[in-house]
């Protein structure tokens, strides 16, 4: 029996004027997977994730969910069909708790009731959220608040979550940790979209994986293929293969 295909994108293209972001990115997401979206700054990481999710108007291309056509449909409405996106740089509303940033994350909810079990969900996943839940968020460490960006995430109950460089600027020992709920997310059934510019650390819990370069999808594979690819070695692991 097939998995199904929860995401699919084709030939997509975001234009901004004259400057194109992104000019050929294909991808499918199957239920229940980790998929990769790999690159250097400036690849098209989060031009591709912001046009999935309704914030980047496209160009050309589909967007498809779930097999309906959402290319057309504004960012809330795509947060309610069970896409959410956890963005770069958080975008946390900084003069508000912990808990008012993440209620906010519920609204989307058809079913409100649901939102004390989420808020108890997170405060599970994340205990240092749970002490800090009357704190002001512009006042959390960037550990702290990336893990904020990711519980409001969780409270729309995403059937996929969508996570734009989740380790960017932090301290190791953080990042080990967020993987690992990444990793415990997946294992409940989650599915994850994730750009990444750290390939190792994305390949280790990645199934599949996209490589994008200026704009364009131009590797594709299994985690296992692409960790012993030759190109990916040298350009993005800094292995000389040949060697």
């Amino acid at each position: 029996m097939s998995v199904p295909i929860l995401l699919r994108v084709r030939n997509l293209e975001v234009r901004y004027d004259d400057l194109v972001g992104l000019a050929d990115v294909s991808l499918e997401v199957a239920q229940g997977s980790v998929v990769a979206l790999l690159g250097s700054n400036g690849a098209g990481k989060t031009t591709t994730l912001n046009a999935i999710a309704g914030l980047n108007r496209r160009s050309a291309g589909s967007v498809e969910w779930m097999g309906e056509d959402i290319s057309e449909l504004p960012a809330y409405t795509v947060v309610s069909r069970g896409l959410t996106l956890s963005p770069e740089g958080w975008r946390l509303f900084t003069q508000q708790t912990v808990e008012q940033n993440l209620r906010l994350g519920a609204t989307v909810l058809k079913d409100r009731t649901r939102a004390p079990a989420l808020l108890d969900r997170v405060y599970d996943i994340f205990p240092r959220l749970a002490e800090r839940r009357r704190q002001r968020a512009g006042t959390l460490s960037g550990g702290e608040r990336q893990m904020l960006a990711l519980g409001r995430a969780l409270m729309s109950e995403p059937k996929l979550l969508m996570l734009d460089e989740p380790s960017l600027g932090l301290a190791p020992a953080v990042v080990e940790m967020l993987y690992e709920k990444l990793a415990q997310l997946h294992r409940d059934g989650l599915t994850l979209l994730l750009a990444e510019q750290s390939v190792p650390l994305a390949l280790e819990i990645a199934d599949y994986a996209y490589v994008l370069q200026t704009g364009r999808a131009v590797l594709e594979g299994t985690a296992r293929d692409l960790q012993t690819n030759p190109q990916v070695q040298r350009i993005y692991l800094g292995i000389d293969a040949s060697n």
